[in-house]
């Protein structure tokens, strides 16, 4: 196995070959890991190949080393910007006193009077 890589770090690549399951990126003459699919990028991804293709050049980060077999996991999605959810103004959570199980709660009371 390379010294020269260590977990955590971010290394540029080229995609030698795509599978379904993922692809294969050559980091250096010697050193070869796989960026399973499922770290292709954030959200579902059906298809790898409509993400990936092989000769691309890639930014990867490395997540496990394993010496004994001379395997490497790799990351594209590690390196995404993360996500931050986009709040739906419709929210229960948003309109205070209109919604919720508080608002239900202090209702039956008021419902119960209304119903006899």
């Amino acid at each position: 196995m390379s010294e020269e890589f260590h977990v955590g770090d971010v290394v540029e690549g080229v995609i030698t070959g795509v599978q379904p399951y993922g692809a294969f990126v050559s980091i250096s003459d010697e050193v070869q890991g796989l960026v399973h699919i499922s770290e292709v990028k954030n959200g579902f991804v059906k298809d790898i190949s409509d993400h990936v293709h092989e000769g691309d050049k890639v930014k990867v980060k490395i997540l496990e080393i394993d010496d004994e077999q001379n395997k490497y996991a790799l990351s594209i999605r590690a390196l995404e910007p993360e996500r931050t959810e986009t709040r739906n103004e419709n929210a229960i959570s948003e309109k205070e006193g209109e919604h919720g199980f508080n608002t239900l709660k202090d209702k039956l009371k008021e419902w119960i009077k209304q119903s006899e």
